[in-house]
């Protein structure tokens, strides 16, 4: 990604609700990787509504900041990788493959962009972009054994040449992704993002998504036409959206999402899909 794009920082900081330094030190990443994951929603909503994904560095500040909207990882991982750069940090883009809802039999496709943040002789995951289990704290990515993190708890496994990242869903461990190591330069994300916003064999294709991480370890959830706010497997809360004005409604005040009335995500007076 082009550094000649010159971020404000400022407006990033009041998007979040983060006030504290801007500087490469360990207790900053941690603390943007907090207050990110808790304002800025991942979503895939302009998928659906058939608007095309601009991984640029300025239509990633319109959209995230000017339009306070979220996104899915190409784009939050993008744009986080223009700002860490910018304070300071050295950041590498990595790819994998998302396993969530995916057998180690299956091979998923490669379109997923996390980052590697290199901080006080370390080397921290940071991933804001990976749906209901978005880091809320960077991880170490050599770290032996299980790592606590403001919401799940995770470790890193390595297997047959690949290492696996993996959260504790409260009575096992689910593969989260799979990653070789192998670096994601801008034109991988440029394919991996095109398939990812335009195939009809894409998930992103087939369903709605809507995540944001919350206080005291929940999360909140949009899959198709039901939300639920849940903390590690308990369900706290659980809502079906019965019609498209009920959708906008429930994006705008659990999400943060406001969309002009009578927008229609999808087909029909139903939200899309709602199976």
């Amino acid at each position: 990604m082009s550094q000649s794009h010159i971020f404000n920082l400022d407006r990033y900081q009041e998007r979040i609700g983060y006030r504290g330094p801007l500087e490469p030190s360990l207790s900053v990443l941690h603390a943007l990787s907090e207050h990110h994951a808790k304002r800025v929603p991942f979503e895939n909503l302009d998928v659906l509504m058939g608007k095309g994904i601009d991984l640029s560095p300025a239509a990633l500040e319109r959209k995230l900041i000017d339009s306070r909207r979220g996104g899915y990882c190409f784009e939050q991982n993008g744009f986080m990788l223009g700002i860490l750069k910018q304070i300071g940090y050295e950041v590498t883009p990595l790819s994998a493959r998302v396993r969530v809802e995916s057998p180690r039999e299956v091979l998923p496709p490669r379109t997923h962009l996390f980052l590697v943040v290199h901080v006080e002789g370390q080397e921290w995951i940071f991933d804001v972009g990976v749906g209901g289990l978005t880091l809320t704290s960077p991880i170490l990515r050599h770290a032996c054994g299980e790592q606590e993190t403001r919401h799940e708890r995770r470790r890193i496994v390595k297997e047959e040449g690949k290492w696996f990242h993996q959260a504790w869903t409260g009575n096992a461990w689910v593969d989260v992704y799979e990653y070789t190591g192998e670096e994601m330069p801008e034109i991988d994300r440029e394919v991996a993002n095109w398939w990812t916003s335009s195939s009809p064999k894409a998930k992103f294709s087939q369903r709605l998504v809507c995540a944001l991480a919350a206080d005291n370890g929940e999360r909140l959830i949009l899959l198709n036409d039901r939300f639920t706010r849940r903390r590690g497997r308990e369900i706290l809360e659980s809502i079906v959206v019965r019609s498209a004005d009920e959708l906008l409604e429930l994006l705008a005040g659990r999400f943060g999402l406001d969309f002009p009335e009578g927008t229609r995500i999808g087909s029909g007076d139903k939200p899309w899909p709602t199976h």
